[in-house]
């Protein structure tokens, strides 16, 4: 557990401006999901497919993310479910409702997303904390997810 609060300390030092904690409300979910769409249009062999349709490349990348989340919480691991969950039931809805494939979509989103990020960070005069670390690509998740936490009294 210090070192999930080490983490977010260390994350929060570069987003201590309103403006940019607002974008990072906006633009670290919109990353998350398009780069989920990202990945859940790439082709998985056809016997994978057969089994589910939830199996899938982005599927993948949430479950190894799991593994590290639930290293450093269970708690917030669990509501990282619950988000990717929500996250995976919207992209089917736009897969199957929208006039431009899901990867076109969610490369816009992806790219307008980052555009945000870093006129956030541009905002708050600090880099963004992944240049530092990779791991803060994770953790973005987690810093907004805990705050939520904190909002309904729960530990995590």
């Amino acid at each position: 557990m210090a070192l999930l609060h080490s983490l977010l300390a260390e994350y929060g030092e570069s987003h201590q401006n309103p403006t940019n904690k607002l974008v990072h409300w906006v633009c670290v979910p919109l990353i998350m999901f398009s780069l989920l769409g990202l990945l859940w249009s790439v082709p998985v062999p056809a016997a994978i497919q057969n089994i589910s349709p939830w199996l899938n490349w982005g599927t993948l990348v949430m479950v190894l993310a799991l593994v590290y989340y639930v290293r450093l919480s269970g708690r917030l691991a669990l509501g990282m479910v619950l988000v990717w969950a929500a996250m995976a039931a919207a992209l089917r809805v736009v897969a199957g409702a929208a006039a431009l494939p899901l990867w076109a979509i969610c490369l816009l989103i992806f790219a307008l997303a980052w555009v945000g990020q870093f006129w956030g960070h541009k905002v708050e005069g600090k880099k963004p904390s992944f240049l530092k670390d990779l791991q803060f690509l994770l953790i973005g998740p987690l810093w907004l997810l805990h705050f939520v936490y904190r909002r309904l009294g729960w530990g995590y």
